[in-house]
């Protein structure tokens, strides 16, 4: 795959932060040395300090529920690590259940009756 340098920028430059901290932290592993500067200088450019990036890779480490590789799980609704796992049915248009599935939830996404 092909590394295009301006739309990762553009991406970077439009991302919330929080949302480059979770990839700077949680989704490092596997990311272009390029798109790790790349954020790390967006992050400057916000007021992001090296401890809050640390404190942040720290909660990730506690936190992050991990596939047997040992990267982070993705929330099945939205990009953030996930928190909590469970199963659910697979569903066909939304409606009609098909074979049951693991989900991966995110802290904002967890069924409440996992908190």
């Amino acid at each position: 795959m092909l590394y295009d340098r301006e739309r990762v920028k553009r991406n970077i430059r439009e991302a919330e932060t929080i949302d480059l901290l979770d990839r700077i932290t949680a989704y490092r592993e596997g990311m272009e040395p390029e798109a790790i500067a790349e954020i790390e200088d967006e992050l400057r450019r916000r007021g992001v300090t090296a401890e809050d990036i640390l404190a942040h890779a720290e909660h990730w480490q506690r936190q992050a529920v991990r596939h047997p590789d040992g990267l982070p799980a993705r929330c099945a609704f939205c990009a953030r690590p996930a928190v909590a796992q469970g199963w659910g049915w697979h569903r066909l248009w939304g409606l009609l259940p098909l074979f049951p599935r693991r989900y991966y939830y995110c802290a904002d996404h967890r069924p409440a009756s996992m908190r």
